[in-house]
């Protein structure tokens, strides 16, 4: 996520951040299941998780 995309995480709703939360952990799923196949690296997987920790830290803040 560039540091645009982390600004503009503050800027949304809780309800915006929760879809935008859902569509990152479908996509974390996707990868694993795609690394446990052999089909790609350990990077795309850290970087997700990232995110997946920024919007929910976001989350927690507008809480």
């Amino acid at each position: 996520m560039r540091s645009n995309d982390i600004k503009a995480l503050h800027d949304k709703t809780i309800e915006e951040l929760n879809v935008q939360l859902d569509e990152l952990l479908m996509l974390l799923a996707k990868s694993r299941l795609q690394k446990k196949a052999g089909k790609l690296k350990n990077t795309h997987i850290c970087l997700l998780a990232d995110d997946v920790a920024r919007v929910k830290s976001v989350i927690g803040d507008k809480s």
